[in-house]
């Protein structure tokens, strides 16, 4: 065990556990069972629905029983992020971590606090004989990271407790109370491609290095998307260097800030070593504007075999335009609460591969007027480009709720525990199930909270020691201060 000589011992121990399970979203078979086993057991009421969700019901402890039942939430599966030198394979192996000062890290990936460390402080309040706690639900939830198919599909009536605590929030010093909700939209296109001469020569550009992150939490601090990033160098190359488009490949994921891509290029025979020379000339200009937020950013130059087809000089043109057009980063700032992005879209994924061209995009907003707005913007600006444009797995926002019972609870308590200092109150620019789950349970108070995760959704996830064990005893004062039935 790496983690055995951590604190809380507890959390720290099943955080272990279910990293040594593979569970990236959508392929949450094994952690899905791995929950279901431990909730029987502990002899413990323990179900599942239809999409994989698993509920898993404790009863109140002595002198508990008549304070309202207490759902605890949080989501099974993982972002999946590995740098591009690491090798691994996120449906066979665990997460490989290892103590970095006051931080746990992976070696090479993404590292699952994001939302493992929720799950493990509900498996420690389950598993545990001497922590006084109300009546618990026990929600385990699937598929978060790319559509909230858990949330959304949910059992119905499922869930009788009147109290949500959802265990996803990543500054321990925040109290969640808002989100915002979100929209998928795919645009694709088939090109008619034309043979390279032979007389040519291929290069391929890779940009990488750069920070990524979450594309909702992250997405104020104007991080570099390498998508947008290479589009901008091929688009301003033109003017510089004739050069064939053959193909582009960069991102991964919807919720995951772009952190590398790759394009290959024809040329004539004999000009490479200008195009390259151009290539580089652009590119300092690129890396001199992301050198504070993203200074490991480099463009990496290769010659490749020559291959057969390439895009037309119009197709070229078009597809260069749109993606350097297409909205990415935020679009409004919210007008009622300061500092909190309202809208915005992630360039996600670009993929163009013998002239099948793929984009996916996340847009986000707390306003769902807003986030149709931009949802439309990029609709037309890929129609334009002759694009066949899909909407998909929308969601909504969760829309604060300041008079909150349960939210005094958190505010009273937390200076107490923290020399007097005020927890931030919050709504926040991602995704959280809380807008699903209120809006199928009317009526249910709920707040999210949990321990300091930093670089969420990339390799250079990193969830704090000190924070965790913080955490731990402000949720447990939580659990004793849960109020009565009415």
């Amino acid at each position: 065990m790496i983690l055995q000589d951590l604190q809380p011992k507890s959390i720290w121990k099943n955080f272990e556990l279910i990293n040594a399970v593979p569970r990236p979203s959508k392929k949450e078979e094994r952690i899905i069972q791995f929950m279901i086993d431990f909730g029987k057991q502990l002899g413990l009421e323990t179900e599942t629905d239809s999409v994989g969700n698993v509920l898993i019901r404790k009863p109140a402890t002595a002198g508990m029983e008549d304070r309202q039942t207490v759902v605890l939430q949080s989501h099974l599966d993982m972002v999946h992020q590995k740098n591009s030198d690491t090798v691994f394979d996120f449906e066979t192996q665990g997460i490989q971590m290892y103590v970095d000062g006051d931080w746990v890290r992976a070696k090479g990936t993404t590292l699952g606090a994001d939302n493992g460390l929720g799950v493990a402080t509900i498996m420690s309040v389950l598993e545990s004989t001497d922590l006084p706690h109300p009546a618990i639900e026990a929600l385990f939830t699937i598929d978060e990271e790319t559509g909230m198919t858990g949330a959304l599909k949910l059992k119905k009536n499922w869930l009788k407790g009147t109290i949500l605590l959802n265990l996803d929030t990543e500054d321990d010093d925040e109290i969640g109370v808002g989100c915002a909700g979100g929209i998928d939209i795919s645009a694709s296109k088939h090109y008619q491609l034309e043979e390279v001469a032979s007389k040519s020569e291929a290069v391929q550009l890779v940009v990488k290095g750069l920070n990524g992150g979450h594309s909702g939490v992250d997405i104020f601090k104007g991080l570099g998307n390498a998508n947008k990033i290479l589009v901008r160098l091929l688009h301003d190359l033109q003017s510089q260097v004739a050069f064939g488009l053959v193909s582009f490949d960069g991102g991964s994921l919807r919720n995951a800030i772009p952190r590398e891509a790759k394009a290959d290029l024809v040329c004539k025979l004999g000009q490479g070593q200008e195009l390259v020379n151009a290539c580089r000339s652009i590119f300092q200009e690129i890396k001199a504007e992301f050198q504070t937020v993203d200074p490991g950013l480099v463009l990496l130059t290769n010659t490749v075999n020559l291959p057969k087809y390439q895009l037309s000089t119009k197709d070229q043109s078009s597809f260069l335009s749109t993606l350097r057009i297409a909205h990415n980063g935020v679009y409004r700032m919210s007008p009622d609460i300061e500092g909190l992005v309202e809208t915005s879209n992630n360039v996600a994924r670009v993929l163009l591969q013998e002239g099948s061209l793929s984009i996916h995009c996340l847009t986000r907003s707390s306003v769902e007027t807003s986030r149709d707005d931009l949802a439309n913007v990029l609709k037309a600006t890929f129609e334009i480009a002759g694009c066949e444009v899909v909407f998909s797995g929308g969601y909504p926002g969760w829309k604060p709720n300041m008079d909150s019972a349960i939210l005094k609870v958190l505010v009273d308590l937390y200076p107490k525990l923290n020399g007097g200092e005020a927890a931030k109150v919050v709504a926040i620019h991602a995704g959280l199930e809380c807008g699903i789950l209120g809006e199928r349970n009317p009526g249910m108070d709920m707040v999210s909270f949990g321990p300091t995760i930093k670089g969420a959704h990339s390799p250079d996830e990193r969830a704090s020691i000190s924070s965790a064990q913080k955490y731990w005893e402000f949720f447990k004062e939580i659990l004793l201060h849960i109020p009565s039935r009415t």
